[in-house]
């Protein structure tokens, strides 16, 4: 696969979705779910080189050399968190096929955000995009990131702001 197919296939999905809503006014096809899931994790490993887990594999997706990571993809403002990530990557996807790279970095980090706030019964912790890049610009060291192994697509963003 090269770079550019990924990405046009995700823009392809949302010109699908847009042709769906304009056939039937009221009704939305927003991808989300697992869909959403499944792309972010296409993108840890089409991106960043990570070798992907059987799908539901308990606590991580997949590994990069020794590393664990999760991967979470969101088209909105926040991400689910149901325990403590070894490796967090979390993504914000667009529907013109690039992505905003919102947080890289150690699990712990993430989790501390919503570790102490009240267990919902879906037993998922929502924490917000904008805690994420926050706390990755002020405590993430650039030691800590998984780094890219191919470029991105056009239009696709990376936390700038990490801490020496």
């Amino acid at each position: 696969m090269d770079e550019i197919e990924l990405s046009r296939l995700i823009r392809q999905l949302y010109d699908i979705v847009r042709q769906l809503e304009a056939m039937f006014p009221g009704r939305h096809f927003t991808p989300d779910g697992h869909l959403v899931g499944s792309l972010g994790e296409a993108i840890a490993s089409h991106y960043y080189g990570v070798e992907l887990c059987t799908a539901s594999t308990e606590g991580y997706d997949g590994h990069a050399g020794t590393r664990r990571v999760e991967v979470k993809t969101t088209q909105g403002k926040s991400v689910p968190l149901s325990s403590c990530p070894p490796h967090l990557l979390v993504f914000k996807l667009r529907p013109d096929g690039s992505f905003e790279e919102c947080y890289n970095g150690p699990g712990t980090l993430a989790w501390e955000l919503v570790a102490h706030g009240k267990l919902p019964k879906n037993g998922q912790r929502q924490v917000s995009l904008s805690a994420l890049k926050k706390v990755m610009s002020e405590k993430v060291k650039r030691t800590d990131l998984l780094e890219p192994c191919r470029p991105f697509p056009a239009g696709t963003t990376r936390n700038p702001a990490i801490s020496g």
